[in-house]
């Protein structure tokens, strides 16, 4: 729609660019730190941020950089489904075949972990994203399975991921308390400050093949504003923004009430 006006190779706000192209704030930082730590310790770690925060990007990204003879990643998302299911999905991440009861399954993947730990020398790391969508049962059985008192240390890392009520509300369930002691890392993923806005913006203009400010300093901090610093939402309204811009033919600068125009389109 508005690539050759603007002179872009792609549309910048459209596609979440890959775990290298990441930009790079704060929250985010400081949250991949955190992570990182809760590999090194092969405990029970849980992130969690509001919706379109990047969390489930920022988990791929922390676990595309782990060395892959020291660490076997394992992916898994599971809204809803019984314990069974769950186990399956683990299974299937794993490598291992579908099972037809819970029992057998618990028993292979915990045996999948000693082999892998013992012999292979990898640390198997499961990550659970939308987990604030498990049930009650099924969290309580991830701990089960991270509880392995044959070692002095874990051999299974689990990192659960999910929006803010799995920290706020369904972790502090009295049924919870035993999964919640055992957490080693508590990580809450924020958003941008409002002077990261500007620098994000450029960022994904340049991976879109544009090299100047397309941006006024008033419309960045519309933007910042309008958005809370939560990348979805700014990425949406920088979109429709430019689409205002567009439809506005003799402009080639996004400004205010580019921005305006944007939130106008979103409240239709």
């Amino acid at each position: 729609m508005y690539k050759q006006h603007f002179a872009l190779k792609d549309y910048p706000f459209n596609v979440a660019p890959e775990a290298d192209e990441l930009f790079d704030f704060t929250a985010a930082r400081e949250a991949r730190h955190r992570i990182g730590h809760l590999f090194e310790l092969r405990g029970i770690g849980l992130l969690t941020a509001e919706p379109g925060s990047g969390k489930t990007t920022l988990c791929r990204q922390v676990a595309s950089g782990l060395h892959p003879n020291q660490y076997r990643v394992c992916y898994v998302t599971l809204s809803t489904g019984t314990v069974l299911d769950s186990y399956n999905s683990i299974a299937a991440a794993m490598g291992l075949g579908q099972f037809t009861t819970r029992a057998r399954a618990f028993r292979s993947i915990q045996a999948e972990v000693t082999r892998l730990v013992v012999e292979v020398r990898q640390y198997p790391v499961l990550i659970f994203d939308e987990a604030h969508h498990l049930h009650n049962s099924i969290l309580e059985e991830l701990r089960l399975l991270t509880n392995d008192e044959m070692d002095s240390q874990n051999r299974l890392c689990l990192l659960l991921v999910g929006l803010t009520e799995l920290r706020l509300r369904i972790l502090r369930m009295g049924i919870h308390e035993p999964l919640a002691q055992r957490m080693v890392i508590r990580c809450r993923l924020g958003s941008l400050e409002a002077d990261e806005v500007g620098g994000y913006l450029a960022h994904r203009l340049h991976l879109a093949g544009c090299e100047i400010d397309l941006f006024a300093k008033e419309a960045i901090a519309s933007l910042a504003l309008a958005s809370k610093g939560i990348p979805r939402k700014l990425d949406r309204l920088a979109h429709l923004a430019l689409v205002a811009a567009f439809q506005n033919n003799a402009s080639r600068t996004v400004r205010a009430h580019h921005v305006e125009g944007a939130l106008a389109e979103l409240d239709r």
